[in-house]
């Protein structure tokens, strides 16, 4: 199965769209793709070898699960590649562009869900990252 991208432009800074993506305080504000789920928990060790942890959960308490996995290159502010716990890989590029920043998310798709399913939920959730940067301030 071939690799899926997902993208989207900031208006931010590459410095204030990186803090965004790789701090515990940050991601627990935009990680989930919809309204009905959040992110009650996040860590990250932002080093190459450093662990990560996501908790998504659904706020009626009916779902949740676990997003973890190991930091494989870490080159701020312009590169995260990562492998998930189910040894799937994805990539972030970070780029300053005339009007902002583009986030480029490339992923290894898991074999359960429909391709269209994964892109469309992982576009959710970048977009989600993307309105959260937008009301960062300067």
């Amino acid at each position: 199965m071939s690799k899926i991208t997902v993208c989207g432009l900031s208006s931010q800074a590459i410095e204030k769209v990186w803090d965004a993506w790789t701090k515990p305080e940050h991601i627990i504000q935009w990680t989930f793709a919809s309204p009905d789920w959040h992110c009650p928990h996040a860590s990250s060790d932002l080093k190459e070898g450093g662990r990560f942890l996501t908790r998504m959960e659904a706020r009626d308490g009916s779902a949740g699960f676990d997003f973890e996995g190991t930091f494989l290159r870490v080159q701020a502010p312009n590169l995260l590649e990562y492998r998930m716990d189910d040894q799937r890989i994805a990539l972030v590029n970070f780029e300053t562009v005339p009007g902002g920043t583009q986030v480029t998310e490339t992923f290894d798709p898991e074999n359960v869900h429909p391709a269209e399913m994964q892109q469309a939920g992982w576009q959710a959730i970048l977009d989600n990252f993307i309105r959260y940067t937008e009301r960062l301030s300067a």
